[in-house]
């Protein structure tokens, strides 16, 4: 895992920007604090801060071969979890290698098949490649877009990094936000290669670009496909079983401390579960981690979300599968210090969080760094197997639009009430919205014979899989790396993302509950507890208090109504939300008062240029 940015100029010689490369390099050292490396020639320049996981001593980057025809350079994120096969293979090719990196072997992929050597690679990676050869840079991210990779294209070229704060870094890359960027900061759509900066793309995943003299180029490598599924449910059952034990012993694979994950809910507990049972066949013990708040577990109330704290359930886990558990305990007020929504703010660069969900996910990565450097995670089983409640509500089956948005205002409250009146006016997020969903849903495929209930589920189904996903793992991502900690996420390995897809919904809940594939496949290595646990989301504090300090911080802001964050956020609205009492103060104000203070810290650390006409 590593951070990676770059600059490509036909039109002038970069090797007097040594300076800027490293400005844009340096903006990665929390992706990379172990080492970093620069690589330039007349036309590309290549900056790298690399995380060391896998050879390390040998794996150092910018990492590039001489060839009869010019050299190819290459900066990597990531890991690809089948280079030891590839590695066999192009061995057999006539190729040497000098390190046990997965780098050198990707690298070398690409010397024998050129842009196809992303059909080969099982994994999670974003990575650029200069092709001296043909004065090309190739751009590859992975398919399901675990690893974030950013591009701006510029008139005689174009700049890259792992996340947009390498790009504007750049003095050619102005931080403008224009109305398209703030809907899709507000719509919580994750439209395909918006990056919300003006002038900035996503690589979408499961893409590559490509940039050359005679312009850009993107091509799709790998979507999602809808095929017939003709296994039945024993033989889908050992088949998930099969997927998921190599795909966890994969990706256990590390030169570097690692651990799991572990909420006490069906997809982190069976991934930690198998992981232990691969470990102990070699005399190892599995570190697990989880987050609490305090007081949460001895006074949890039951919402609509959670029926009951997960520590229970995760140390049920832990004492089955013997791992080395810690539970790691937040403190409400540390959760809500504006230090740690500064950071969180930093690692994502936009401020379209989810308020103390983002913050503590932060703070739990920072702590576990402590102990480990590599963690295994069950994020994306939801998506893949089926998971949220809302899959299962008729109102949500039935709607025209992206199933989490039905019942999202009523979870964790309707955020765009906080924007002026003359803002949302102009915004017209409720079209904007509505475009996105169509144009998801006509790129999906209807199988032949489907019944028109299963085509509603494959709908839902593709949406999470390709808009929902991302969402969460672009979080993920920049949480983790922000402290240099690599979080891989084994519900996401292609193969099992595309079998179980094509499965029939009667067959994700053939017991009558979530994600019954998953919960069939794993049911021999878990504590009952979690076999009969219903789907609990990742925990919000429960802590009264934690309103307390959001509206004192709120209020202070309304003290300088000269402030930019006024040109966005309603004051009125704001003046209305702080004078409530604590008690009353509900989910939709909550959510409010969280994401007003992320736009006024946003604007503090980006100061970005808002073109709103």
């Amino acid at each position: 895992m590593c951070g990676i940015a770059g600059w490509v100029s036909f039109e002038r010689d970069l090797r007097i920007e040594q300076a800027t490369l490293d400005d844009m390099t340096e903006t990665m050292s929390c992706r990379g604090p172990d080492d970093r490396g620069t690589w330039v020639v007349e036309h590309a320049a290549l900056g790298h801060r690399r995380l060391a996981v896998i050879d390390l001593p040998g794996g150092r980057q910018p990492m590039s071969v001489e060839t009869p025809d010019g050299a190819v350079a290459m900066v990597y994120s990531g890991e690809t979890y089948n280079f030891g096969e590839l590695r066999e293979e192009l061995y057999g090719r006539g190729h040497r290698f000098l390190t046990d990196s997965d780098t050198e072997v990707v690298l070398h992929g690409y010397l024998e098949w050129g842009e196809a050597v992303a059909d080969r690679l099982n994994g999670m990676y974003a990575f650029a490649i200069w092709d001296s050869r043909v004065d090309t840079l190739v751009m590859i991210r992975d398919r399901m877009g675990i690893k974030p990779f950013y591009y701006y294209e510029t008139p005689d070229g174009v700049l890259f990094g792992s996340e947009p704060k390498a790009i504007l870094a750049n003095p050619i890359a102005l931080p403008t936000v224009t109305m398209d960027g703030v809907r899709e900061m507000f719509a919580f759509v994750k439209s395909p290669g918006h990056a919300v900066w003006d002038g900035m793309n996503e690589v979408v995943p499961g893409t590559m670009v490509t940039v050359s003299r005679a312009g850009l180029r993107t091509r799709q490598y790998w979507s999602l496909q809808t095929l017939p599924h003709t296994d039945d449910r024993e033989t889908s059952v050992a088949h998930v079983r099969e997927l998921l034990d190599d795909i966890v012993r994969r990706q256990l694979v590390a030169d570097v401390p690692r651990c799991t994950l572990l909420s006490g809910g069906l997809d982190s507990s069976s991934m930690t579960a198998i992981a232990a049972e691969q470990l102990a066949e070699v005399g190892e013990t599995v570190r697990s981690f989880s987050v609490d708040f305090v007081g949460q577990t001895e006074h949890f109330i039951p919402d609509a979300l959670r029926d009951a704290p997960d520590t229970p359930f995760v140390h049920d886990v832990a004492k089955r599968s013997r791992t080395d558990h810690r539970d790691i305990v937040l403190d409400s007020e540390l959760v809500a210090d504006p230090a740690a929504r500064r950071q969180m703010l930093i690692a994502r660069d936009i401020p379209e969080g989810v308020g103390d969900i983002d913050t503590s996910l932060y703070l739990l990565f920072k702590e576990i760094r402590k102990h480990s450097t590599v963690a295994l995670s069950g994020e994306s089983a939801d998506e893949v197997f089926g998971g949220y409640k809302w899959f299962f509500d008729p109102k949500v089956r039935e709607a025209n639009t992206f199933p989490w948005l039905v019942r999202y205002d009523d979870h964790f409250g309707d955020d765009r009430d906080i924007l002026t009146p003359e803002l949302m006016a102009e915004l017209n997020m409720d079209e904007y919205v509505q475009d996105s969903y169509d144009s998801a849903v006509a790129c999906i495929d209807r199988l032949d014979g489907e019944s028109d209930f299963e085509w509603r589920m494959r709908k839902i189904c593709n949406l999470h899989l390709t808009r929902f996903v991302r969402i969460l793992l672009d979080r993920k991502d920049r949480a983790s790396m922000a402290v240099g900690l690599e979080v891989r996420v084994p519900y996401c390995d292609h193969r099992l993302v595309e079998y179980v897809y094509n499965t029939p919904w009667s067959l994700k809940t053939f017991d009558g509950k979530e994600k019954s594939l998953l919960r069939a496949a794993a049911h021999d290595v878990l504590p009952q507890s979690v076999i009969d646990r219903v789907k609990s989301p990742y925990p919000s504090t429960q802590d009264p208090k934690y309103a307390v300090v959001l509206q004192q911080q709120c209020k202070e802001l309304l003290s300088d109504r000269s402030h930019p964050v006024f040109g966005l956020i309603s004051p009125d609205w704001l003046s209305r939300a702080v004078s409530v009492d604590t008690p009353q103060v509900t989910p939709m104000s909550r959510r409010g008062l969280e994401r007003t203070l992320d736009v006024a810290a946003w604007m503090g650390i980006y100061k970005p240029t808002l073109k709103l006409s």
